[in-house]
């Protein structure tokens, strides 16, 4: 039984806090589209994608810890965990792999086949980044990019959701795969901090053997840059008021990166970042502005796009 337990930790239940990327994708389609569906039906069909989600993406974690059980012994912490620590066996972790992947696979069946697709994309996501001969994650730069291209995957989630029949905006996944890469440059380059030693680090991640610490700042800037380019072209093209808030957006970037800098940071597991409570409370101001924005005129926001 207590075998059993350390199969189910590598799922990573605890993960699950990054499902909420997808609420935006399906806020966004609700708003463009304003369907006609009721509101139980609409939560009804949010529910069971998040259902869907967590399944896809614990199969994504369960191959990924796996995987991974060599290198993480040289880390200070991954080192304790159950598949570095606990002799598991392969084909009992295929098996869950493939169980949770078909649960997820299935349930997603139920949304719509473009919700299937993208189900199914996340998954194959999972296998470049994770599996030989790609294994994306050894390589610099594409580690991040391939790991943060969850992030507009679950951005399409949340659009299908409302809409099957239509695409979201290109800048808008451009923005929000930037937005992703951002999170992950930032982690890595606290976990180089934290680790403190690039041979060892090395050792722990192969991309590390290519990065230095004023590479992955550079780096982050650079996806910070990219977000803020591209979340700017969709704003302005859809509603031009949310421009005025640009520099409470520049400041979530700016206060994770100072969250990055902390020792042992939070920004190393992005899932305890509910442990920064006032970084969590100033986001949810953000939202709360935003969304009352949504809903009224601004002439001043005109008068940053147009002469005259």
């Amino acid at each position: 039984m207590n075998t059993f337990k350390y199969y189910l930790k590598l799922a990573r239940p605890h993960h699950s806090l990054k499902n909420l990327f997808i609420v935006p994708g399906f806020l966004i389609a609700y708003l463009i589209f304003l369907p006609q569906e009721t509101i139980s039906h609409l939560t009804m069909i949010f529910c069971i994608g998040l259902i869907s989600a967590f399944f896809i993406c614990s199969a994504n974690y369960i191959i990924n810890e796996w995987l991974d059980r060599h290198f993480d012994q040289f880390h200070p912490v991954k080192k304790n965990r159950p598949s570095v620590v606990h002799q598991l066996q392969g084909k009992y972790i295929f098996l869950e792999y493939i169980l949770f992947a078909f649960a997820g696979l299935s349930i997603a069946a139920f949304i719509s086949i473009p919700y299937l697709m993208t189900s199914s994309m996340l998954l194959v996501s999972g296998l470049i980044y994770n599996v030989e001969p790609l294994r994306t994650k050894n390589y610099a730069y594409f580690d991040v990019l391939t790991e943060s291209i969850n992030n507009p995957i679950r951005l399409l989630l949340g659009w299908f959701m409302i809409s099957s029949a239509s695409f979201p905006p290109l800048s808008l996944l451009l923005s929000y795969w930037m937005g992703g890469a951002f999170l992950m440059g930032v982690k890595r380059y606290s976990e180089f901090q934290f680790i403190n030693e690039p041979a060892l680090a090395s050792l722990y991640r192969a991309s590390f053997r290519r990065y230095s610490s004023e590479k992955l700042l550079v780096s982050s800037l650079f996806y910070a840059v990219s977000a803020a380019f591209f979340g700017g072209i969709f704003l302005a093209q859809y509603k031009t008021e949310l421009i005025l808030l640009f520099p409470l957006y520049a400041m979530i970037f700016a206060w994770y990166l100072y969250i990055g800098f902390k020792p042992n940071s939070i920004a190393q597991s992005p899932e305890y970042i509910y442990k920064e409570r006032l970084f969590l409370w100033f986001i949810g101001l953000v939202i709360i502005l935003s969304m009352l924005v949504l809903f009224i005129h601004i002439p001043l926001s005109e008068a940053l796009l147009h002469h005259g």
